[in-house]
């Protein structure tokens, strides 16, 4: 879409949830609307306030705008990073796109693994901002624009994630302001042209969510859940009592080894951009797929844990200061005794648990926090791998170590997984999944005032011993039944070590049998093999570790990227490292 003259061209993808407020402001000062969309917003808010505009949008975007004339390019992403956008430079030009299929289009564009994306996918599960798996390819930070100018680039931030900006909130002022930000922000995000439905998971995110926009609606509102009846733990009344509670019409899919599993996961790796080693797409792959049937816009949960409190790891994090005291070689003999117990098939068994959680107690405080939300630790990379990785995500826990104060315990480990985590794992997998099916995911949590809010408030009011997210449930007392606000945080990931024991096993050993193959100058065979092994026998549960490997291993094979053994094998194309975005 241009202007009038065509001195001004912009590209969007997103949506903007105060477009008509801003295009009424627009209006008052002289601007002509020939449309009635926010793209048209956006553009002509740009040719009014230049990159002064990304402030006044609320909402979830990537953009490009095109001064023609000037031959300037400005790009922008939205501050929590809901929507992605990459580039890529050649000499003095620049690519850009939401997808790296677009990148790959260009044929003069090498296809080469980024050691330093590697290192962090391994560790993380994910590769942050402004890493990708793809060796001159990066991402634009969220809430950052770029201008490109006849080859020269520069970039700013136009908002920042917030850090250390406590208020005197009391619980009951504290209520009030985040119930007036929910609705408000749930009100903005009902803003719809087609079919609108909610994803529900049973627990006190979504259903949140749900009470705002059943008091929006006037009519019952399309909700739509996934549930693993095989698991222990049985989600599904817990979703039948908050829909029954609010009228809805829910639709349920109960997600088995029957779904064509392995169909879905071979089709991740053309819509993942990125290989995600989170097994939780799967879950979110079929729940896009079963909401698009109704609709075509869908609310969701994401972001409450993080901005509020919500994983266990932030009581980890709590427990393991006071574990450190013990000496390293208790904690080195306990971790010895439970790798000897016997493995259960479940999702995470307590002995998994309790061995991740200890072998963080014998790391610093931030590595523990990346370990026990990711999978491979330092040693086990180094041994996976037959080159030294250049360390990418030192620099990361380098930037959690600086925020730890006497104050605060909590607050950098929440601005740590809101700035990673979030955008680069628990945004991207729903965006990549909910896209492929044409459906348009949008989390009101994220509003960004909602998310300002939550960084003011003290540790007080988001965790007190084992009580989490405290505001945010003290809030919703009397508004949604008691049992969602008792139960425990429970996960949305598949039962990912007994299913690649039993029906995903032929799709796991072809690939990784496949995978070392052509990558043999970069992963030690003989060392995955035997981790495949003890997982196949039940020596151990790596279902995880093996999960990452199988994505990453199909994702290379179908977009031809290149590795050690690619080349020369044993010998690695040395890495040319840009400035970053």
């Amino acid at each position: 879409m241009a202007n009038e003259d065509e001195s001004v061209w912009v590209v969007f993808n997103g949506e903007i949830y105060n477009h008509l407020e801003i295009r009424a402001e627009l209006q008052k000062i002289g601007h002509r609307f020939r449309s009635h969309c926010d793209t048209e917003t956006v553009l002509r808010a740009f040719v009014e306030w230049d990159t002064g505009c990304f402030s006044r949008l609320r909402g979830m975007f990537a953009v490009a705008l095109w001064n023609a004339s000037a031959r300037r390019l400005i790009l922008a992403r939205d501050r929590m990073g809901i929507k992605p956008l990459y580039i890529a430079r050649r000499d003095e030009d620049i690519f850009f796109g939401s997808e790296l299929k677009a990148i790959f289009a260009h044929p003069e564009l090498d296809r080469r693994l980024s050691l330093r994306g590697l290192d962090c996918y391994l560790s993380l599960n994910y590769a942050p901002a402004p890493w990708t798996l793809v060796e001159g390819i990066e991402k634009l930070a969220p809430g950052y624009w770029l201008e490109w100018r006849d080859g020269r680039v520069r970039s700013e931030s136009y908002w920042r994630l917030p850090f250390g900006a406590s208020r005197k909130w009391t619980l009951e002022t504290a209520q009030r302001e985040l119930d007036s930000l929910l609705r408000n922000s749930v009100r903005e995000h009902l803003l719809s042209d087609v079919p609108l439905g909610m994803w529900l998971s049973g627990g006190i995110d979504s259903s949140t969510i749900l009470h705002y926009a059943a008091a929006e609606s006037a009519s019952p509102l399309k909700t739509f859940s996934i549930s693993f009846r095989g698991r222990t733990f049985d989600e599904t009344k817990y979703i039948r009592e908050v829909a029954a509670h609010y009228h809805t019409e829910h639709e349920e899919l109960d997600l088995n080894p029957n779904s064509d599993l392995e169909n879905a996961i071979e089709e991740f790796a053309y819509y993942n951009d990125e290989p995600s080693a989170d097994a939780g797409a799967l879950p979110v792959w079929f729940l896009s797929k079963l909401s698009r049937t109704k609709t075509t816009v869908a609310l969701s949960g994401e972001g409450a844990d993080e901005l509020f409190g919500g994983y266990l790891t932030y009581r980890a994090n709590a427990l393991a200061r006071e574990m450190r005291r013990l000496p390293s070689g208790f904690l080195r003999l306990a971790i010895a005794a439970f790798r000897r117990w016997p493995v259960s098939d479940e999702k995470i068994s307590f002995e998994y648990k309790v061995k991740r959680f200890l072998e963080g107690c014998l790391m610093s405080p931030e590595k523990a926090h990346v370990h026990w939300n990711g999978t491979f630790s330092g040693a086990e990379t180094r041994s996976l791998l037959r080159i030294r990785l250049p360390s990418a995500l030192e620099p990361l826990l380098e930037e959690l170590r600086a925020l730890f104060s006497a104050n605060d315990n909590l607050a950098p480990y929440l601005w740590f997984d809101q700035k990673f985590y979030l955008s680069d794992d628990i945004l991207a997998k729903v965006d990549r999944m909910s896209m492929a099916h044409s459906l348009e995911v949008r989390p009101p949590f994220l509003d960004h005032r909602i998310v300002e809010f939550a960084a003011s408030l003290p540790a007080s009011l988001k965790i007190r011993g084992s009580r989490q997210k405290i505001v945010l449930k003290e809030l919703m007392k009397g508004k949604l039944p008691p049992a969602i606000l008792r139960r425990g945080k429970i996960g949305f990931d598949i039962p990912a070590h007994e299913w690649l024991r039993g029906p995903l096993r032929p799709l796991l050993v072809e690939t990784l049998t496949a995978g070392l193959s052509e990558h043999a100058g970069l992963f030690r065979g003989n060392v995955i093999e035997r981790l495949l092994s003890d997982h196949l026998e039940r020596r151990t549960n790596a279902g995880f570790h093996l999960w990452g490997l199988m994505i990453l291993f199909l994702w290379m094979k179908k977009w031809r990227i290149q590795s050690a053994s690619s080349s020369a094998p044993g010998h690695w194309i040395p890495e040319k490292v840009g400035a970053c975005i």
